[in-house]
């Protein structure tokens, strides 16, 4: 696995093929060393940043004992002041399929401080197979609703909402009380016009869906900085961009355990999804033949899925005129991207197709769990988040990630090669060549 995040909290990932009604949620079971009456008699050095961006609460109580013998051991993981953002995080989670299932329940249990379930259709007899919030008396019943009293029983202290309205008649301005939008499930289409919203509002936006085997993650975090801590050495830390999307802009020091450890702060731009979805592949992708040949086709099966749907207003049939048209689009997107027309083999075409539409509890349950720790991550502020699209092959069990951005060419400057587009709505903080 290409990724390098750590797993969501301690709780195991369930299979998807059992209800988690009995509210088995090891994370409080105190199995670490240190008490939590020690955690509580600690100083909290590290206090809530009313500035953090996206927080919609000014004011944050310190952290209760109960709740450090509750979340210890994620408290181990990502830190009091990590563990304090979270707790006043307030999260919107846009249809409850399996892939929403896994991500609420992770992040139910790391302990944020609310979560909204929105979704408007009725739970069908096939959504019983890979998702374990609802049961077959739910079949007829609203998706979030069904699934609302067993997110509950995760985490009573999680504060959750339910809403039923189709999103699609959602203005902009809903999506400004929360700090953070999930989209699953949704065709690209509605995808864009939440991202447009999202960013309408200055607030951070994940889109993820899953077909079988296959699966994404996309992230338009705006602008987004974060901070990773590391021994100081001696050569100084630059000021100065490391790629085109991310620059350090800011460096600190602090002695812990008799060491100097450096906390650098760095900034991520993003594009929209919109972008994204018609950007070329990374130079460095594309200027190495091997590197094309590793890039995996499922970009291009994804985006001829998204025309497709664009086109006809559904997914492909096994009509030979859908069959015919995906594999056009799935054509014209690989070499639009680039890549050898070798890659896009037949049996893969075939095996993408029969996988459109249906869920996997295994791999929901994965890339679940992965977006779900991005997002933990990001509202804590800490480590890199994904920049800015996860590819996840369920049969190769490969997660390649990819910056998609639109290249302009920079009309105030001689740069050569030209530099990657400002995310729409935020500054750059300096020039950056590729």
């Amino acid at each position: 696995m290409e990724t390098s995040n750590q797993p969501v909290a301690e709780a195991p990932v369930t299979n998807g093929t059992t209800s988690t009604s009995n509210g088995a949620v090891p994370i409080s079971n105190g199995a670490i060393d240190v008490s939590a009456q020690e955690f509580a008699q600690a100083p909290l050095s590290e206090q809530y940043d009313p500035g953090f961006q996206g927080q919609t609460q000014a004011q944050v109580q310190p952290i209760s004992a109960d709740e450090i013998a509750l979340y210890d051991r994620q408290i181990r993981l990502w830190g009091v002041k990590a563990q304090e953002k979270l707790r006043t995080a307030n999260v919107l989670l846009i249809k409850m399929r399996a892939l929403a299932n896994e991500i609420a329940k992770n992040l139910v249990l790391a302990g944020i401080g609310s979560l909204t379930v929105l979704d408007s259709s009725m739970v069908v007899e096939d959504d019983l197979g890979a998702q374990f919030f609802i049961s077959e008396e739910d079949i007829g019943k609203n998706r979030a609703e069904a699934a609302a009293p067993q997110i509950r029983k995760l985490n009573p202290r999680v504060a959750l909402q339910v809403d039923t309205e189709d999103i699609q008649f959602k203005q902009p301005d809903f999506y400004a009380p929360f700090d953070m939008i999930i989209a699953t499930d949704l065709d690209i289409a509605t995808l864009s016009i939440i991202n447009a919203s999202c960013r309408l509002c200055s607030r951070p936006f994940y889109a993820s869906g899953t077909h079988g085997f296959y699966g994404y993650v996309f992230a338009d975090l705006i602008q987004h900085d974060y901070v990773i801590e590391r021994e100081k050495s001696n050569r100084p830390t630059a000021l100065a961009p490391e790629t085109f999307t991310r620059s350090i802009v800011a460096t600190s020091t602090k002695k812990e355990n008799g060491k100097v450890i450096e906390m650098v702060t760095k900034r991520e731009m993003y594009s929209p999804m919109v972008l994204a979805n018609t950007s070329p592949l990374p130079a460095e992708q594309t200027n190495s033949r091997r590197r094309k040949l590793q890039v995996p086709p499922l970009l291009s099966c994804l985006r001829a899925l998204w025309e497709f749907y664009t086109i006809s207003g559904n997914i492909p049939s096994h009509s030979h005129a859908d069959l015919a048209l995906f594999t056009s689009l799935a054509t014209e997107k690989h070499k639009e991207l680039q890549l050898p027309t070798e890659t896009l083999r037949s049996d893969f075409l075939r095996s993408f197709l029969q996988n459109i539409g249906s869920e996997i509890a295994p791999i929901t349950a994965f890339l679940g769990g992965q977006l779900a720790q991005d997002v933990i991550n990001v509202l804590g502020q800490r480590e890199q988040p994904i920049q800015n699209f996860l590819l996840f092959d369920g049969e190769e069990f490969k997660g390649p990630v990819y910056a998609l951005h639109p290249i302009f060419p920079d009309m105030d400057s001689n740069l050569n090669p030209p530099v990657a587009a400002p995310a729409v709505g935020a500054e750059m903080a300096m020039a950056m060549p590729v």
